[in-house]
């Protein structure tokens, strides 16, 4: 069997990508040793690759490169450990867990998942492994995840969106290290779905929130109102995804990988100019200690390793300290965390004297609320929130103080 029909068939039987594709992922393959000049069994470096994709750019679509970037990771992963034998009879059972959860942070990080998802992943992981009590790997079945998915619902009585992300956990453990399927899942018992309605702010609520505020959180927190931003989503934000010219602002790499542009009030954006040179200043310092540039999404490090240094790829809101990266263990400055933002605003509803639960993603839902009570178009709405789903968007119809019940109590009149 030739070096690439054994990449192929390690391909399908981990379930990595649609078996439509593996046939392209084959063809990038022969092209980019090809192109280096190197046999089939050479392990390309990190800069070999760069090479290769970044002469895909002229005449290749960016989905292209980006397909052609996962087929070199896979194929690398493939020659050093895809062909090993995963777990070994010989080792101990608590050592053969680790083997195959040291093999799901590899896996996870392959499909270039979120670290939020990757710590997710791996708790369930570990919940799941004390719940099989003592049974290898390798000999767990599809009835060992439904009962324990069944355990989550019936004994714990957690939220269906809980069981979810544990069933979403448990699907990538069974396809992509044992290379098993889960079958019919019929048999489970689903936590119950429960219809919750927001809690929104009214508009006095928000601005006495905001007195109570100030500095950098509170500048986050307006950001977050005024755009109708999730939390990480306004941590995430660089340089280049501020336009104060025409009052935009783009939402990179949001919920479910997608992009998206939203309004950006025209009354912060003196307050984010002023920001933005304040954090200039802590830039050169960094390019001065020849800090380690920011933090690059997907493949552009490898492409473009100074493309981290760059003005346009700084985040809007960094961090005051260096900090290690959890992957790649590259000292360098991250956005700051989420708990700083959380913390300020919670603290500032206790000084506003507010009666509500007011969270980070409460101002979101205000925003929402009050383009709505304002008579926007809810596809509009919809658009600025990027909601993948109106019936999402739609909740906010009956928050919406012009539509909150539509009665009157008799009592009234």
């Amino acid at each position: 069997m030739s070096q690439l029909q054994s990449f192929e068939n390690f391909l399908t039987q981990r379930r990595i990508v649609a078996s439509k594709n593996i046939s392209f992922f084959s063809r990038w393959i022969q092209q980019c040793y090809a192109y280096t000049g190197h046999p089939l069994d050479y392990q390309l470096t990190d800069e070999e690759a760069g090479l290769f994709l970044g002469s895909l750019e002229k005449r290749c679509q960016e989905w292209q490169i980006k397909q052609a970037d996962e087929a070199i990771r896979l194929y690398r992963y493939y020659q050093t450990s895809g062909k090993q034998q995963l777990i070994k009879k010989t080792i101990s059972l608590d050592e053969q867990w680790k083997c195959a959860a040291d093999e799901m942070v590899r896996m996870l990080r392959l499909k270039q998942r979120a670290l939020r998802t990757e710590e997710s992943y791996m708790q369930w992981l570990r919940s799941f492994y004390r719940n099989a009590k003592g049974i290898a790997p390798e000999n767990l079945d599809s009835e060992h995840a439904k009962s324990f998915l069944s355990h989550l619902s019936v004994d714990r009585r957690v939220a269906a969106s809980t069981q979810n992300q544990a069933l979403n956990a448990l699907l990538f453990f069974y396809r992509h290290v044992l290379g098993k399927d889960l079958g019919d899942l019929s048999s489970v018992v689903r936590a119950r779905k429960k219809h919750r309605i927001p809690t929104v702010l009214t508009r006095d609520e928000v601005f006495r929130l905001f007195d109570q505020m100030n500095g950098i959180p509170k500048l986050m927190a307006q950001l977050t109102y005024g755009c109708g931003l999730r939390l990480m989503e306004c941590l995430r934000l660089r340089i280049q995804n501020i336009d104060l010219e025409q009052c935009c602002l783009t939402v990179k790499s949001g919920k479910g990988d997608k992009d998206r542009l939203t309004v950006l009030p025209r009354g912060l954006v003196e307050s984010l100019n002023a920001h933005i040179k304040e954090i200039r200043v802590l830039y050169e310092e960094d390019r001065e200690n020849k800090i380690n540039g920011v933090y690059l999404p997907n493949a552009l490090e490898r492409k473009y390793p100074n493309a981290g240094k760059e003005w346009i790829w700084q985040w809007v809101f960094p961090s005051g300290t260096l900090s290690v990266d959890p992957k790649s263990r590259t000292v360098r400055r991250h956005h700051v965390n989420q708990s700083y933002l959380s913390r300020h605003v919670k603290q500032a509803a206790e000084r506003a004297e507010l009666t509500k639960r007011v969270t980070v993603h409460t101002l979101r839902h205000s925003f929402a609320t009050h383009l709505v009570e304002k008579g926007y178009d809810i596809r509009t709405v919809q658009e600025l929130l990027g909601h993948a789903s109106v019936q999402t968007t739609m909740i906010y119809t009956h928050v919406a103080k012009t539509n909150r019940l539509g009665v009157n109590s008799p009592f009234d009149s």
